[in-house]
């Protein structure tokens, strides 16, 4: 006989709490928990480890809860383009010791993570080295074993296990996103100084700051080029930086007077970056595959312009028409040989999903003449409607016999 008796309005309660602690995220540390302090770290070494908040942890094939990453800015200042691979020299902190000022961070772009340059979506290879830059950042996977930068005295930055980056963001992108300009308070250029106050919402930030203005500094007003001489108290600016905390705030590299100035680049990045996804088509990854009947279906990933995604066809029609290229490629976006190895597929369905941190919200299911070991759930593919002409891209961006 069972020791144990419950009501059914107890089995429900139960049930319902169950449910609760199923739905609940398990909490994990963010950005605004703070820094490990000494006790926490001596915790996360012994045996109370569980009993410290952890970062979040990537899981494959899924995108992450929002405001889950770390972030950490630095100037740009080694590239490989072709693994999404790249290098930063931290910026200096408070909670850093001298010791660990201005060391690297090696890190990879996860496959949906997302690059912003001028304030719209770009490639790795957009952005100049020297270009001071926002990110967001996870933990390296648990395989991972890459050796740290090699550095003088053999030292590391205390953020050198958040090797996958999620986002990636210039000054210029930043501003513009979060609404923010900077006021001119002043400017000397026989000191080269400008003193400016940031506002956001028309509100003043904290203290005016001083940056370092250079001869090579160039300035943009309108549709032309500007001296630094139209450079004004009480004008609302925004600019990119180098060498940031390392003699201060940092250097000015470019800097814009108005907004038209800055819609102009804007509009021109836009350009490239549809020119790029074009010639190396769409990322997303395989979400589901039904073998019997050859259908894929294919979540699309974010930084994406969604003009791109009309190129598929007439969106209103209930089944749209046309016929998609699927390439298989690898977590670096990089593809094989897509001229003769992508695979036709026509379209099913195309529809927005729920919109989650990394995904751009659009789905696409299709009907593939022919299933390759590639179109797998969690991999990477990229998509070429089939208005778009597929070119061979330079050698160095193939992977093709290099297995």
């Amino acid at each position: 006989m069972n020791r144990y008796r419950f009501t059914l309005p107890a089995l429900g309660f139960l049930c319902f709490i169950s449910v609760i602690l199923a739905q609940s995220p398990a909490k994990f540390r963010t950005d605004k928990d703070g820094p490990y302090t000494p006790a926490e770290l001596k915790q996360l070494k012994g045996k109370m480890r569980d009993s410290v908040l952890q970062w979040y942890t990537l899981e494959d094939g899924k995108f992450p809860p929002a405001d889950s990453a770390h972030a950490i800015s630095g100037e740009l200042i080694q590239v490989n383009h072709t693994e999404r691979l790249f290098q930063l020299r931290v910026d200096r902190n408070d909670s850093q010791d001298r010791s660990v000022w201005d060391l690297p961070l090696e890190a990879t772009m996860l496959p949906y993570g997302t690059i912003t340059y001028h304030g719209a979506p770009a490639a790795l290879q957009d952005i100049p080295l020297g270009t001071h830059l926002h990110g967001l950042f996870y933990l390296r996977d648990a395989n991972d074993k890459t050796p740290p930068p090699d550095t003088q005295n053999q030292r590391i930055t205390p953020e050198i296990d958040f090797r996958r980056c999620f986002a990636l963001e210039d000054d210029f992108s930043r501003s513009v996103r979060l609404k923010k300009v900077w006021k001119v308070i002043s400017v000397d250029l026989e000191t080269m100084k400008l003193v400016a106050q940031a506002q956001t919402g028309g509100q003043d930030e904290a203290k005016p700051v001083t940056f370092d203005l250079q001869p090579s500094t160039q300035v943009y007003l309108g549709k032309r080029f500007a001296t630094m001489q139209e450079i004004q108290p009480n004008q609302e600016i925004v600019f990119n930086l180098t060498w940031a905390t390392l003699y201060g705030p940092g250097r000015i590299t470019e800097l814009w007077l108005n907004e038209t100035a800055r819609k102009i680049f804007t509009e021109k990045q836009l350009a490239k970056h549809h020119q790029h996804i074009r010639e190396r088509g769409i990322p997303g990854w395989v979400s589901s595959v039904d073998d019997e009947k050859q259908i894929i279906t294919v979540a699309m990933f974010g930084g994406l312009d969604t003009k791109l995604i009309s190129e598929f066809g007439d969106l209103k029609a209930p089944t749209p028409p046309g016929s998609v290229g699927v390439a298989v490629s690898r977590d670096s976006l990089m593809t094989y040989d897509p001229v003769n190895d992508r695979k036709r597929g026509s379209i099913l369905d195309l529809k927005q999903i729920p919109t989650e941190p990394g995904s751009s919200g659009w789905q696409i299911k299709l009907k593939m003449d022919l299933l390759l070991e590639g179109y797998r759930p969690k991999r990477v593919v990229r998509l070429y409607p089939a208005a778009w002409k597929v070119i061979a891209l330079p050698r160095e961006e193939q992977f093709f016999g290099r297995e």
